[in-house]
């Protein structure tokens, strides 16, 4: 069942998905967008469980961040500012060091993900593997995705979609009307039964699976397609039995539906609160266990959180994850994110015991940020050491 849950500011006015992608909202109304975007298609709720894991507060604060982006040099207050963030949280050690809400958010308040959901999906992708629904990252696409035969997914293994290295055609652009990115949200408007799937068999092929490496959101909805037939039950109810319960989540979330009824769009489209990102985080750092168990397979975020070789070429992209390219000793290494469109970011440092969750509001999908987050996670989470 797909429901439209009440959510923080239900009389507020909010723009459409594509004025969203379009880059085309005003301040007011982007922000009050973002954090009702389970109103503007089906959703399905990702219930959590009567356990919730607390966050406490870090004996030391953090305060004061002071550090150089581009040649200048900022502190935590221009972080904020000027790259309109809308909330942040700091993680120490499984405590709360920073929190702050802006813009009318609060703790309540379910902000978008975009991107970083496709880190949530590739996680589903290793629970399937360890709950033994999917045997290996080698199997082939086309063995759980029967409608891809024939496509040019033929051949195209678990791993390499994982990766983005399909070798599928494909183009991003959010901005432009006519790019593969937005003719599956357009064929998600259609609230069309299996019409994302019929777009991605019919893209070509621009090179051998594995040779090739494209950011490509049509590969996660593929991933979330191949979860859901595997594990023989909807994404939203999956990721709630596996992840949300068992982590210990306050709060419920809800993820975008192609259509009424249908497939999570895996790749966008999930809603949560800024705490529960937090704890996604630390089962992450935690390397996928959960309450004692051992949710995904031993070395699964390792794997998804480092870079790859691609055709040959090194690529920081993991399993629909980003790590942090980083000299051996220097703060991010061995850190890696995930990542959204507008700045949402969910930043994890193993080796730190760090997670920063960051809630953007920036004004166009990309390229719009004043200074690089990886040098404000850099800088605060040395300011914690």
């Amino acid at each position: 069942m797909f429901t439209h849950p009440a959510t923080v500011g239900a009389a507020e006015n909010i723009g459409t998905v594509t004025q969203v992608y379009n880059g085309s909202l005003s301040s007011d109304i982007q922000v009050n967008t973002f954090r009702n975007i389970d109103k503007l298609f089906p959703v399905r709720v990702v219930k959590h469980g009567a356990n919730v894991l607390p966050l406490p507060a870090a004996a030391r604060q953090l305060t004061r961040v002071e550090f150089s982006s581009g040649g200048k040099s900022y502190d935590l207050i221009d972080y904020m500012a000027l790259n309109r963030v809308t909330a942040m949280l700091v993680l120490k050690d499984g405590k709360i060091a920073y929190e702050d809400y802006e813009m009318g958010n609060s703790e309540k308040t379910r902000w978008m993900s975009m991107s970083m959901v496709k880190s949530i999906t590739s996680s589903l992708m290793g629970a399937a593997i360890q709950d033994g629904y999917i045997k290996s990252v080698d199997d082939p696409v086309t063995r759980y995705v029967a409608k891809l035969k024939g496509s040019a997914y033929d051949g195209v293994s678990i791993r390499y979609l994982l990766q983005m290295a399909s070798g599928v055609k494909w183009d991003e652009t959010y901005t432009n009307p006519l790019s593969d990115r937005r003719r599956m949200l357009n064929a998600q408007i259609a609230q069309r039964p299996g019409a994302i799937l019929d777009l991605m068999a019919k893209l070509p092929r621009a090179g051998a699976p594995g040779t090739l490496w494209n950011y490509s959101t049509g590969e996660t909805f593929v991933a979330g397609a191949v979860v859901r037939s595997a594990v023989g039950r909807p994404l939203a109810e999956y990721l709630s039995e596996r992840i949300w319960t068992k982590v210990g989540m306050e709060s419920d979330a809800t993820w975008w539906l192609e259509s009424p009824d249908g497939l999570e769009i895996g790749g966008s489209g999930l809603s949560a609160t800024l705490r529960d990102y937090g704890r996604f985080g630390l089962f992450l750092m935690n390397g996928g266990v959960a309450g004692g168990e051992q949710i995904l397979p031993e070395g699964w975020v390792r794997d998804a959180g480092s870079s790859k070789i691609i055709g040959g070429k090194a690529v920081d992209y993991g399993y629909m994850m980003w790590p942090f390219s980083a000299n051996p000793g220097a703060v991010n290494q061995g850190a890696f994110q995930a990542l959204g469109i507008y700045g949402q970011h969910i930043y994890v440092n193993p080796r730190e015991q760090v997670v920063i969750v960051v809630w953007g509001a920036l004004p166009k999908p990309t390229g719009k940020e004043v200074m690089a987050d990886a040098d404000f996670f850099a800088a605060a989470t040395a300011a914690l050491r």
